[in-house]
């Protein structure tokens, strides 16, 4: 909770309509400072569409949309991250080639100098980027290495780093361990840690509930757009939380049939 007791981040009874598509009815949810909110759901399940309202690209068709209390309306990305609403998408928006301080302040250059004539300051932005980096538990080789070079993990960590570096008060993580293996997946797991532990409201979207269970504090599980419910952690186990995701009845079920296939005796 906030100062004033209202939450950081709430949506109430949310809807979201494409010509006859009802890609969200009636969702709610809330997020508080200092804790992990997991939004889970399969493909189509709308979690794309709820995160483009929290980060300002759509508006709610109805419903409410409230940052500390007051209800909110975005023209624009631009809007929800003046409010402390950063988005990490899959893509991340980096550069490949450019390297991990020259992406760092992409967009945010600092300069140097006296008008009409200044500079980029790389000094500064090699020191900040390298300092950061190693407060956020993250030891980069080189900051002049391009982003490119670095493994999938460690590239999602340098834009939590970001947005964090630039006052985010709520991360939404769209997917961070989609594309990555076991390992990496660990790493962008361990941060998102990192940031709750600072205080930020992280909104981690996700389809795998074997990432969100070990971060997450609350759950909320979308279906076809609608909300099934928020679980707290201690309400729930992982194998109940697989279970209630779109298809986890079907997953069980044929668990048990390949069991009891390995299980008859063979001719």
């Amino acid at each position: 909770m906030s100062v004033n007791g209202a939450h950081l981040l709430e949506v109430d009874r949310v809807c979201k309509y494409f010509g006859n598509v009802n890609a969200l009815k009636d969702v709610s949810a809330h997020l508080d400072a200092g804790e992990v909110l997991c939004i889970l759901g399969d493909n189509g399940a709308g979690k794309s569409t709820l995160i483009k309202i929290l980060s300002g690209v759509h508006r709610p068709d109805e419903g409410s949309y409230l940052v500390d209390g007051e209800e909110t309306e975005f023209s624009s990305p631009r809007d929800a991250r003046a409010k402390g609403i950063a988005t990490v998408y899959q893509d991340l928006a980096i550069v490949p080639l450019m390297s991990i301080w020259r992406n760092f302040f992409l967009g945010a250059e600092p300069l140097t100098g006296a008008p009409p004539i200044r500079r980029f300051d790389s000094r500064f932005a090699k020191r900040e980027v390298r300092n950061h980096l190693l407060e956020m538990g993250i030891d980069i080789r080189d900051p002049d290495q391009p982003v490119g070079t670095l493994s999938g993990g460690e590239r999602q960590a340098v834009a939590i780093a970001r947005a964090v570096y630039f006052g985010a008060r709520v991360l939404i993580l769209d997917e961070p361990t989609s594309a990555l293996g076991v390992k990496q997946a660990g790493i962008v797991l361990h941060y998102i840690i990192e940031s709750r532990d600072r205080g930020i409201g992280v909104l981690f979207i996700t389809h795998n509930p074997h990432h969100a269970f070990p971060v997450g504090d609350r759950f909320v599980i979308l279906n076809r757009g609608v909300s099934l419910g928020t679980f707290a952690k201690r309400d729930l186990d992982q194998q109940e939380l697989v279970r209630m995701m779109a298809g986890g009845n079907e997953l069980v079920q044929l668990q048990h049939e390949l069991e009891s296939m390995s299980a008859e005796p063979k001719a």
